[in-house]
Order: C-alpha cells, then structure tokens, then sequence
C-alpha cells in the first residue's frame, strides 16, 4: 500500500484546510528508525480516512533541543518562525508522535503567540480505535506477549498522558507488565535536555542502561515506547544486553499497524 502524504502547500493550493496538521518532528523526518514510527503513523492515518497533511520541507525543529540546553535565543528564533509558517496555514490541530515536540508546541508555543491543539498520536489513535474508525483484530502477533511501556518523561511526568499508550497496548491481547519506577516514578532514559545530542559526561553507568535493566527484569518480548528518542536509548540499552535476538523495541504506533495489519 503506497502511502499518501499530502503537504500543507499542496492542500492550500486547492483551496483546503485539513483537520490535522502531522507534526513530524526531526528524528521522524531524519533517523532511520524513527521513520518507521513516522510510516506507522501514516498508514493508520491513511486507514482511517483522516485528513491530515504536513508541513514537508517548511517543518523546522521546534526549538526544544536549544531551549533545554540553555539557549533561550535560538529558541525563541525558530518557535516564532514555526508559529508564523503554522498561522499562515490556519492550522488549529495538531498530532505528533514525538512528546518533545509535543510538549514544546502545546506548552511553550503559547506564550510567543502560538495557539493549537496539540495531541500525542497514541491519544489520536486511541481516539480513532473509540469511534470505531480503526479495528484491532485480536492483537495478532502480538496475542499473549509480554509487553512492558517505559514512559517518555515530556509526555507522563511533563503532561500526564499516562493512559492513551497503555490502553493501545491492551487493545493487543497482551501482557502489559509495569516497571518498578513507572508512570508519575517512572525513569529517564537518558535522551531529554538535549543530551540526544551530545556525549554522556563521565559516571560509572549510563541511564538507559539502568532503565533497560529494569525493563529486562521483567523478562518481556517487548519494550514498547512512545518517544523515538526514548526508542533509540531503550535500542543501545538491549544491544549492550545483547538481547535483540530476543526482545524487540518498538513504537506504540507499530505496535497498532501491524495489529491492525496496515
């Protein structure tokens, strides 16, 4: 099934205005696993009929990585050039699967002037599961399988949003088995603040190390997440286990379209 991905530009050159704006994010445009995520979302989108489009090449990062690393400037710079591409399209919604992004749009876009409605995509496909829109056969590969959630730190601690992703997972007929430190306690893997981007300082253990342990203990098949930052930390955490013949790292949203079988 070829995916259809229409951009913000093309839908205004017909004169339309889609209900959702897919905020991709740069890990979603740029890292090759993340454009799994990116592709899993689209293809549920393009499942359940939603009119949505992107912003393409006229996305920019939203500025989280420069604001957490301290610089309030650059920050400012590219928020308001983002606001100012969003409000030139009349954009009102927003869905992203990246709760940087997420968080950074839907808490610090408001005050420089940028007004939306921004959701996580488990919220989105837990709202298109409700109203019938998407159907989950009987969790299919993923029928009695051992699945643990490591929380992303902006989308639980930083807004809450516990429930969406653990409701998809048991959606899948699965065993959703919790960490000792999860939801309001759970732990950092490592990658917010913008240390994604720059080397770890010295210790004697990296966190996702530590927070693979945990996951591990619980012997699952699958870690699932809900970050793609998150998802690249958790990856080297079971690569230093040497694991990944036997437990699987995956995004909520693959989770759902290859239960869905898209």
């Amino acid at each position: 099934m070829s995916l259809v991905v229409p951009t913000m530009a093309e839908k205004m050159a017909k004169g339309e205005v889609p209900d959702i704006l897919f905020w991709v994010g740069c890990s979603g445009s740029f890292d090759d696993r993340a454009k799994k995520i990116t592709k899993a979302l689209v293809k549920i989108l393009n499942n359940c009929n939603v009119d949505f489009a992107v912003l393409g090449a006229e996305e920019s990062c939203t500025g989280d990585p420069a604001k957490r690393a301290g610089n309030e400037f650059t920050f400012q710079m590219q928020a308001m050039m983002n606001i100012q591409v969003l409000d030139g399209y009349e954009v009102k919604k927003i869905v992203t699967a990246c709760p940087h992004c997420f968080n950074t749009l839907k808490n610090e876009y408001p005050e420089l002037g940028g007004k939306y409605e921004v959701i996580h995509h488990t919220q989105l496909i837990q709202e298109l599961i409700n109203q019938g829109q998407l159907v989950i056969k009987d969790g299919g590969v993923f029928k009695g399988k051992k699945i643990t959630f490591h929380d992303p730190c902006y989308l639980g601690r930083a807004n809450d949003v516990y429930e969406a992703p653990r409701s998809l997972i048991e959606k899948l007929d699965s065993e959703l088995v919790e960490m000792k430190r999860c939801k309001t306690k759970g732990l950092c893997c490592g990658a917010g603040g913008a240390q994604m981007f720059k080397e770890a300082e010295k210790g004697n253990k990296e966190i996702n190390i530590e927070r693979t342990e945990e996951a591990l203990e619980l012997q699952p098949d699958i870690i699932a997440t809900g970050c793609p930052f998150c998802n690249t930390m958790m990856t080297d955490g079971v690569k230093n286990f040497e694991k990944e013949g036997s437990v699987q790292v995956l995004d909520v949203a693959e989770l759902i379209a290859t239960a869905a079988d898209l």
